[in-house]
C-alpha cells in the first residue's frame, strides 16, 4: 500500500471527500486542498482518478507518493497518527 499526498487549488469540503469513488482504500482531508491517499495503484492511476473528481478541470493538481514519515505541523487532527501507521519511518531514524 502507497501513501500518496495531493493538493489542489480546487474546494475539497470533507463530506464530498468521502464520498469520492477511486483506486484507493482511504482518503482523509489533511487541511485545505490537502488530501492524504491510501491505495496499492500507480501514481498515475491515483493522479487521473483525483483529477477527474475534481468539479473545476482546470484546477491545480499535485500529487506525490509519501516514501517516509514527513514532519508535518497544524494539520487536521488525527494526522500524524494516520500517517505514522501507513508509512515507514525517515532514513535518519528520527521522527
Amino acid at each position: 500500500m502507497t501513501v500518496f499526498l495531493a493538493w489542489t487549488a480546487a474546494p475539497l469540503p470533507d463530506d464530498e471527500v468521502a464520498r469520492l469513488e477511486g483506486p484507493w482504500t482511504e482518503l482523509r482531508v489533511a487541511g485545505p486542498g490537502l488530501v492524504l491517499v491510501e491505495s496499492t495503484e500507480s501514481l498515475s492511476r491515483v493522479y487521473h482518478a483525483l483529477k477527474w473528481s475534481l468539479e473545476d478541470e482546470d484546477a491545480a493538481l499535485v500529487v506525490t507518493p509519501v516514501l517516509e514519515r514527513p514532519k508535518l505541523k497544524g494539520l487536521a487532527p488525527g494526522t500524524t497518527t494516520w500517517l505514522r501507521d501507513r508509512t515507514p519511518r525517515s532514513a535518519d531514524g528520527e521522527d
